[in-house]
């Protein structure tokens, strides 16, 4: 049975780049679907660039382009692997390969210390709101908010908007980030007492999306 294509909550799949001659992974990256396409047809990789939030073709500003020879799909369907034949150096640091640094058991006990965020962070709340719905607590604040009803959680809503308004007015970095956290986190639970998600919220977004 083929496997599904699946993409994460940001509209994303890994790829990850071999070259096509030795098997030697280049590097790994992320597609959206337009991305994967032109891939797919060819004749240079395309991925997409998280942090520009557009669409990249891989060397078309070094030069180092990575020449498709196929791609590939994982047993289950969330990541792609593509053949490739590099025209220079994949990494930008002027390596052949990104995966050039030796990784030591200093270098994992550091990372194991940090603290992991990211855009999970959204999936997990929602989870742990839709539990406290599910499964109503007496000292729980979110149990509170589905019991008072969704006029009370949408009037919360309304506040902490106007909260985080005015600490970007101000200018006071600490507290845009504290009322927009706030601002969120009634957000979320209004979505989950009106029976939406948010990927209806991300579906929604990417249909905006220019093409």
């Amino acid at each position: 049975m083929a496997a599904t294509l699946t993409f994460d909550d940001r509209g994303l799949i890994p790829a990850i780049v071999q070259n096509a001659g030795d098997g030697r992974v280049l590097t790994l990256a992320y597609m959206d679907a337009e991305a994967l396409r032109r891939t797919i047809e060819g004749p240079d990789v395309w991925f997409y660039s998280r942090s520009r939030q557009e669409l990249w073709q891989k060397g078309k500003t070094s030069g180092n382009y990575l020449k498709v020879r196929s791609v590939s799909l994982d047993c289950d369907g969330d990541a792609v692997v593509v053949q490739a034949e590099p025209a220079g150096p994949a990494c930008h640091t002027g390596e052949a390969s990104c995966f050039h640094t030796d990784l030591d058991a200093g270098a994992l006990a550091q990372a194991e210390s940090v603290e992991r965020m990211g855009p999970g962070e959204i999936a997990r709340l929602f989870a742990v709101i839709e539990d406290r719905k599910a499964n109503p607590a007496e000292s729980s604040y979110t149990s509170e908010l589905f019991r008072d009803g969704v006029d009370r959680i949408a009037q919360k809503v309304v506040e902490e908007a106007g909260e985080t308004a005015i600490a970007g007015v101000r200018g006071v970095r600490d507290r845009i980030a504290s009322e927009t956290a706030d601002m969120l986190y009634h957000t979320l639970v209004l979505l989950s007492a009106t029976e939406v998600t948010p990927d209806d919220v991300w579906s929604e977004l990417r249909s905006r999306r220019a093409p």
